[in-house]
């Protein structure tokens, strides 16, 4: 019987205690998780070659690697996917701003069939550098059979949102692409030389869909039948500089969004990066409540990135609430919070491992959690995949 490595150790634990873990075959550059059953799909950052892992978690205390996904030459496949039987994957230009890409795109793999062994089902180009994040949580109950992506076209500028028609899972195709005015070829609107507007992606919620712009910050659309996109409202934070806003989460029914923007610069440098709970009453007329604490430490002088990335989204079939948040925070680890008073939203739970060998600081990336509370994070460099529990009991207020 082979020998089972010790776990991280934590740096920090509140709330939280370290169950299992995986450094993905020593391919430890975990991004996005889905879970089917008693197998993960982790997407990979690229920097090990290696695009999708497939893990047994049917003991979660003992993740194991069944089967690593390979990706096409000069790309990565760091986001994943999972709706109707189906795993979808990003092909994107990667190292970003390095080469020419072998093809760029979308895979479609059949997951109903075998779980732990993913089966190609069909490929969708797309003209220029690639798809970077999505949102499919087709309900083919209520007719919701569109993928939304942002994705690098050729003929825009930063990354447009795009609709995919997934109503043929062999035949995928873009059926609409909405794009910030001035960033298509020959817009009569212009950006500014150093603007950073671009498409992160959107989580859609009946007819209303939610996402980050980067520098534009958060915005609101209405969905149409046809599942193309109409701009409702946006609201950008007073700072300015390049926020980064990434993802927009709605509450449930509360009326309320929590917004995250991505802390990209290392060692706490550009504009402030912050958790924000924006009030959507008037969704035409957005506006600012409060901002998440901010964890107190030396994070900014550990090196690497600190500060908000993704949250847990509450897709379909995992852990829901309206008031229990949580968030990636790349060296300061995952941090948990109860929104509970929208006006004061308090930290709840935290936890930090300390950093595989070589690497500076820990790098929390990507989350989901369970319907039974067990909480699977990513670090995007080489410490791989992390499965939680909390130490508190049943989450507060964890199901609506």
């Amino acid at each position: 019987m082979r020998a089972v490595s010790p776990l991280p150790r934590a740096l920090e634990a509140r709330g939280l205690e370290l169950v299992g873990h995986t450094d993905l075959g020593g391919k430890g550059d975990g991004m996005q998780i889905m879970r089917n059953g008693d197998v993960l799909y982790v997407g990979h950052m690229g920097d090990f070659g290696i695009g999708t892992s497939v893990i047994d978690i049917s003991d979660v205390a003992r993740p194991r690697v069944v089967r690593q996904l390979a990706v096409p030459s000069g790309t990565h496949s760091h986001k994943v996917q999972l709706a109707n039987g189906l795993l979808v994957v990003n092909y994107e230009r990667y190292p970003y701003r390095v080469g020419v890409p072998e093809r760029t795109g979308l895979g479609v793999y059949d997951v109903a069939t075998k779980p732990s062994d993913p089966y190609l089902l069909g490929f969708m180009p797309v003209r220029g550098l690639g798809v970077h994040r999505m949102w499919f949580a087709g309900d083919r109950l209520h007719g919701d059979r569109y993928l939304y992506a942002s994705a690098r076209l050729d003929g825009f500028r930063n990354r447009v949102l795009i609709t995919v028609d997934m109503a043929e899972a062999d035949r995928p195709a873009v059926s609409a692409t909405w794009w910030w005015p001035g960033q298509r070829t020959g817009d009569p609107e212009s950006l500014p030389e150093d603007s950073d507007i671009g498409a992160h992606h959107v989580i859609r919620q009946g007819d209303r869909a939610y996402g980050g712009y980067f520098d534009a910050g958060v915005v609101i659309y209405a969905v149409r039948e046809n599942g193309s996109l109409e701009l409702i409202s946006s609201l950008a934070w007073p700072e300015g500089g390049h926020s980064h806003t990434h993802t927009a989460l709605p509450l449930g029914e509360r009326e309320l969004l929590v917004v995250t923007d991505e802390a990209i610069e290392p060692n706490c440098e550009g504009a402030p990066k912050n958790v924000h709970l924006v009030d959507i009453s008037d969704e035409h007329h957005p506006r600012e409540l409060s901002r998440f604490p901010v964890p107190d430490g030396d994070y900014c002088s550990r090196g690497s990135r600190f500060g908000p990335h993704n949250v847990h989204e509450n897709r379909p079939g995992t852990f829901q609430s309206d008031r229990i948040v949580f968030v990636t925070y790349f060296n300061a680890g995952l941090r948990v919070y109860d929104t509970a008073d929208p006006r004061a939203p308090r930290e709840i739970a935290s936890f930090v491992p300390e950093p595989p060998a070589g690497q500076a600081a820990i790098q929390f990336n990507d989350v989901l959690v369970d319907r039974d509370g067990t909480i699977f994070v990513t670090d995007r460099v080489r410490g791989g995949l992390y499965v939680l529990k909390g130490t508190m009991g049943e989450w507060p207020a964890s199901a609506t």
